[in-house]
């Protein structure tokens, strides 16, 4: 196994390169180092990112997201529970696509793509996903959009009745997001971060060189008019508390590469 360590975080993991099926094989973060302290007591002893959706943990179904989207590598971060996660990884037919990275103190979201920054670096994009969305987003439209404008990112935007809790954007009619606003007090729309994102390697250089740094707070809002929102309306939802939690166990429809189902849940 290779051993990596940055700023406060370790990892190990075996990397085996593939071609990818839609264009570049492509590498992605899965962010899942969270304490899930809202699904206690199931966290107290599983990370949020082991908990099966209909007898498949969350790692599972991730993983064959990325591989069904060409994603050669993955790169997975952990808190609580890290060794779990590597037993899984070690154990699973996708293992050596996967890198666990541990973080003994929470780096934020985007103090893990900061760290790991080299890892990256020369891509032509690369993607981060929130390990606690399930959704059913067709990974290779919000690609060829993201390819087809240029631009430093794409984010999956969604629409939700409760937008006070959420990430928001304002998108102008070339679907450019003209402002980023996490959790406003008075939205100017009910267009909301669904959790996904494809971006170039510039997004690193808006990150701020602190820790804890948050992709919502502190990274989006600097990439306003440079950056696309790819509208999702299909299956959509963040098993982050109890309800969304259970609401997944019964309509979860399974894996598949393309929007079939009009099931959308608030993050």
């Amino acid at each position: 196994m290779d051993f990596l360590a940055c700023s406060g975080c370790a990892g190990v993991g075996k990397i085996k390169s593939d071609s990818g099926r839609f264009g570049d094989p492509m590498k992605a973060f899965l962010l899942a180092a969270g304490h899930g302290t809202r699904l206690r007591p199931l966290t107290d002893t599983v990370p949020k990112c082991l908990l099966p959706i209909r007898g498949v943990p969350m790692l599972e179904i991730w993983l064959q997201s990325c591989v069904r989207a060409g994603i050669r590598e993955v790169l997975v971060n952990m808190h609580a529970h890290a060794d779990l996660v590597r037993d899984f990884v070690k154990g699973s037919k996708y293992g050596d696509r996967v890198r666990v990275v541990e973080e003994p103190e929470l780096l934020g979201s985007a103090g893990t793509l900061r760290c790991n920054r080299e890892w990256v670096q020369s891509e032509n994009e690369f993607w981060v996903f929130y390990a606690d969305v399930l959704h059913r987003v067709d990974l290779s439209a919000m690609l060829r959009m993201q390819q087809s404008r240029g631009l430093t990112a794409t984010i999956a935007v969604y629409r939700v009745p409760d937008p006070q809790r959420c990430g928001i954007v304002d998108v102008d009619r070339d679907g450019v997001v003209r402002e980023f606003v996490e959790k406003p007090l008075n939205p100017r729309s009910d267009l909301a971060f669904a959790g996904l994102l494809v971006a170039r390697p510039a997004l690193l250089d808006a990150i701020p060189d602190k820790y804890p740094v948050d992709i919502g707070f502190d990274v989006l809002p600097r990439l306003s008019g440079n950056m696309l929102a790819y509208e999702v309306s299909g299956y959509l939802v963040d098993i982050g508390t109890m309800e969304n939690f259970h609401r997944a166990q019964a309509t979860w429809p399974g894996t598949s590469s393309t929007e079939r189902t009009a099931e959308v849940s608030s993050i």
